[in-house]
């Protein structure tokens, strides 16, 4: 594995602070292994159906509440974007976020939503926003602000690539900068915050050891009882 960069765990003594390397994905960057295609289309298929669910039964009273001033209803837009920050996390190579990201669009389709397959375009945007910012940093940082950064990136790519254009055309442009800012902010905290968190807390369960997540897990442990 390599080290690449340091990010503060709490020690068992005192109180004090101790440094953990963050680690990056073993052996060639863009040689997928068998457990991480697996790993990624079972995160994929999960987030699929959680869309779907979302779609089903929360949207609806998400666009209710954001009636009297709709630019806000772009605030769940990072609900769509977790998938790809949590599989770049988890996975740590190129693809891992676009890949991850449109299999779980190909699910919410295949069980059904209100936007048919321009959720597979959405997906594509969503995920390539995320790989830009992971690529930017060489697939070496996979802290709060780079998640964060990648979910709000994906954010404006999706937003101003598509739905400009395609969901909010007839909106003035000070509207339009309403729902980037909304869309922006949902992206890095929704989809950046929560996504790392979710990747920290899976860790936790020991489910994600065949991965740097699980090491790094690993290794906070082992500076907790130093």
């Amino acid at each position: 594995m390599s080290i690449n960069k340091t990010i503060r765990a709490k020690s068992g003594r005192g109180g004090a602070f101790k440094s953990v390397p963050s680690i990056r994905a073993s052996g060639r960057l863009r040689s997928w292994r068998g457990v991480d295609l697996v790993t990624a289309a079972v995160l994929a298929v999960a987030f699929g159906v959680i869309f779907w669910g979302f779609d089903t039964f929360v949207y609806p009273g998400v666009s209710l509440l954001s009636a009297g001033f709709p630019p806000l209803g772009e605030l769940a837009l990072g609900v769509w974007i977790v998938p790809a920050v949590v599989g770049a996390l988890v996975i740590r190579r190129p693809g891992a976020a676009l890949f991850t990201e449109v299999v779980a669009a190909n699910v919410e389709l295949f069980l059904g939503n209100q936007w048919g397959p321009a959720v597979l375009l959405s997906g594509f945007l969503q995920g390539v926003g995320v790989e830009i910012i992971f690529a930017l940093f060489l697939w070496r940082r996979f802290g709060i602000p780079v998640a964060m950064l990648g979910g709000a990136f994906s954010a404006v790519l999706e937003i101003v690539g598509y739905e400009w254009w395609a969901y909010v055309a007839g909106y003035s442009w000070a509207w339009k900068f309403i729902y980037l800012a909304s869309g922006v902010v949902s992206g890095a905290l929704i989809a950046g915050l929560l996504g790392w968190l979710i990747v920290r807390s899976l860790s936790r369960t020991r489910a994600l050891n065949a991965f740097p997540p699980g090491q790094e897990f690993h290794e906070r442990l082992l500076r907790q009882s130093e």
